[in-house]
């Protein structure tokens, strides 16, 4: 056997190794810390809930940034995603909040957009900031279905 074939064939087993590792890792830390993680995810839901009960659109986006900027991070981009999410359900309609939002589908577009409310969020320069308006593009895009569908309904009567 070639020495290239065996150290090919070493560079393979110790990948798949590494690669079995970390899942262990990651099953015994999801073990240790999944009733943590779903307890912060049920109070969040409940403080978005209550806080968009008492907002407008645009309320809770600036309340999600807010707290972001509180402690920027990965973690806390994933729990302000469920905030807002369910904030802006349960929150009065902002006028025309949508009307700049694009597709999810229209990529650069997105990209740009993203970067522009990054911008005016005073967060430029922070890497997850783009992440915390994709609750935004999802709420909007089933706004516009819903309207779609209400305004087909009416036009069929």
């Amino acid at each position: 056997m070639p020495g290239w074939l065996k150290a090919l064939i070493a560079v393979a087993v110790i990948f798949v190794a590494l690669v079995i590792g970390a899942l262990i890792v990651a099953g015994f830390w999801w073990a240790q810390n999944k009733d943590k993680l779903m307890a912060r995810a049920k109070q969040v839901v409940s403080e978005a809930q209550e806080f968009g009960a008492n907002a407008d659109n645009q309320g809770c986006v600036d309340e999600s940034l807010s707290r972001y900027k509180k402690e920027p991070g990965f973690t806390t981009v994933i729990s302000n995603s469920i905030f807002m999410r369910t904030c802006l359900e349960k929150s009065r309609p902002t006028p025309g909040f949508c009307s700049e939002v694009p597709k999810q589908t229209e990529f650069v577009k997105t990209a740009q957009w993203r970067i522009e409310q990054c911008n005016k969020a005073d967060l430029s320069k922070d890497s997850n900031c783009q992440n915390l308006f994709s609750p935004v593009q999802e709420f909007c895009e089933v706004q516009r279905a819903r309207n779609s569908v209400e305004n087909g309904n009416s036009n069929a009567n």
